[in-house]
């Protein structure tokens, strides 16, 4: 009697324990429906492959995991390189937006402006990183409340900060050589930015648009025939993509070319006043999760600016061109030529 008790009360256990199983597993496939575990799936598109955007991607997913989404757990990525190409970023968003991904992430403005392009009517949030001008770049109504469904982080540069180092590497110059392409609205207000901030400084803005890579190599002459004594490079992607077509024209004529960012210093450049791009990223990976886990929406979340960058300065290329570290940058970064 006592086994046949035994036996029916781990039947029921059994039946019980069953049923909570499957309730278990409901539950963990539910969510978003996009994955087999229940977790976020989203898109991101870098717009080409230079190192500032590398280290934006890198910082983007250290933002995901701090706000508790891991790729491979509860997060899958569909990650995209549109390889410089507008037309290829336009694809890569219409792809995405089709597949109704929680959210899309851009890097750089031309794949920030295809992301948003393609996944506002269905109102997919996207979160952009290393756009200098947002609100230019018609991605955001204001910079304090985007009113879209995009919102993210600028890396609007610090020039009055670069202008000033300039001035102090070559106290003798006078024209400062810009090389941006038309296209791009963040080359377009950074360049409209200097203009303001050179003159206080006595420094004259030459500048040279281009439209594609292939005339990069040719505007960097045509700014040395135009008399400059320095090229200064923004963060324009096409400019920064064939940054060896710059340094080689620059070497040709013995004037230095400043910067954007640490990695351009890394590569050839004399100086510049940076911002950390990684850093750039993860505030931006975790604006992305707090709108995933529903804390945040797009449309109200401010757009993230940094504000400060640091000096760092390539001791090959000084000595090279036989130049003398001014005294207010003694204790800037140092960096050799890779």
């Amino acid at each position: 009697m006592k086994k046949a008790e035994a036996r029916f009360t781990a039947a029921v256990l059994a039946g019980i324990l069953a049923v909570s199983c499957t309730a278990c597993g409901g539950a963990g496939t539910s969510g978003s429906g996009n994955t087999a575990t229940g977790g976020k799936k989203i898109g991101v598109i870098q717009y080409t492959t230079v190192p500032s955007l590398d280290n934006c991607y890198k910082g983007f997913i250290k933002g995901l995991a701090d706000e508790g989404f891991t790729e491979g757990k509860n997060l899958t990525i569909d990650f995209q390189n549109a390889q410089a190409e507008t037309a290829t970023a336009d694809t890569q968003a219409q792809t995405m937006a089709a597949k109704k991904y929680d959210l899309i992430s851009a890097i750089a403005t031309p794949a920030a402006m295809s992301a948003y392009a393609a996944a506002k009517a269905n109102n997919i949030p996207v979160v952009f990183t290393a756009v200098s001008d947002p609100v230019a770049a018609k991605l955001v109504q204001s910079l304090d409340k985007p009113g879209t469904s995009c919102t993210g982080s600028s890396d609007q540069l610090p020039l009055e900060a670069q202008v000033k180092m300039i001035r102090a590497f070559l106290p003798k110059a006078t024209k400062i050589g810009i090389l941006y392409t038309t296209s791009e609205p963040n080359s377009v207000s950074t360049l409209a930015r200097l203009k303001k901030i050179a003159p206080k400084y006595n420094f004259e803005v030459v500048k040279q648009g281009v439209t594609n890579a292939s005339e990069v190599a040719s505007g960097a002459e045509a700014l040395i025939a135009k008399g400059v004594d320095c090229f200064n490079n923004f963060t324009d992607n096409n400019v920064v993509n064939n940054l060896p077509s710059v340094l080689q024209v620059a070497n040709k004529a013995g004037i230095p070319v400043f910067g954007s960012e640490e990695e351009q210093v890394k590569n050839g450049c004399l100086a510049s006043v940076s911002i950390d791009f990684v850093a750039l990223g993860e505030e931006t990976g975790k604006m992305a999760g707090k709108i995933l886990k529903g804390e945040a929406k797009a449309e109200d979340t401010k757009v993230y600016v940094v504000q400060e960058g640091k000096p760092i300065y390539n001791t090959d290329v000084l000595s090279k061109l036989k130049l003398t570290l001014p005294d207010d940058y003694k204790s800037a970064t140092k960096t050799a030529t890779k």
